[in-house]
């Protein structure tokens, strides 16, 4: 997916949108659900004026955005533990939307919108101090050095989550990749509107109560590696 800004072709996501071909399951909920959750593109201004109330055309109280979230388990667990509360789930990839998507049954919920892009689309239009929750579990490393700049935790992403969040919501960062911990930690420490709430090691080595780890998550502790857990808050505003 491109974007047209100055003239200039930007590319607002890396990597393949579609990986094997679709079953007609998957191709029927791109057709049903799909069109009736999607965050509608006229929203999309990306001009920072977009309420939470005229995204879901109802009051929300606590807003939950999780960042790529591959085939949506740990999207789905957290709706069903907060049936209250109201979602979005950015996954840019066509094969994770619809594996989400097809796990509905109906009545579809209404307390969702999912965007099939990149998710900074959605964080640039809403408005400020909107996101209770934000997780964004084992992204992409990227871990070619030339590659760094594409990394979701960054500097100017940071100020974009930190724009978005309410005071004292939290941000849940996770990744298996050592080298990608000690990244996002550098990077989220030096934001000066989160505070790291690990006192000890232990801290980031266990997983948050209620936790549910998803197949990704139990393929690489499989496979000897070590999940890390890294929790933040937004600081108040000044």
């Amino acid at each position: 997916m491109v974007e047209n800004i100055d003239n200039k072709k930007v590319r607002r996501v890396f990597g393949r949108r579609m990986g094997r071909p679709m079953h007609k399951a998957r191709r029927d909920v791109l057709d049903s659900i799909f069109p009736q959750r999607k965050v509608p593109p006229a929203l999309l201004t990306e001009q920072k004026d977009l309420s939470c109330a005229n995204l879901f055309g109802c009051e929300v109280q606590r807003l939950h955005f999780e960042i790529g979230f591959g085939s949506g388990e740990h999207l789905h667990y957290i709706m069903g533990q907060f049936p209250d509360d109201h979602f979005i789930g950015a996954e840019p990839y066509m094969n994770g939307m619809t594996s989400f998507l097809k796990e509905f049954t109906d009545p579809v919920p209404e307390n969702f919108k999912v965007h099939m892009d990149d998710a900074l689309m959605v964080l640039n239009s809403l408005e400020e101090a909107s996101v209770d929750f934000l997780y964004i579990l084992n992204p992409d490393p990227w871990p070619k050095t030339r590659h760094h700049k594409r990394r979701i935790v960054s500097p100017a992403n940071l100020d974009v989550f930190a724009r978005v969040m309410k005071d004292g919501g939290v941000m849940l960062q996770t990744t298996d990749v050592d080298e990608l911990a000690e990244w996002m930690v550098t990077q989220t420490v030096h934001c000066p509107d989160f505070e790291w709430t690990a006192e000890r090691p232990q801290d980031w080595k266990t997983p948050p109560n209620g936790w549910m780890a998803t197949r990704y998550e139990n393929k690489g502790k499989d496979a000897g590696r070590s999940q890390t857990y890294l929790i933040y808050k937004r600081k108040p505003r000044g």
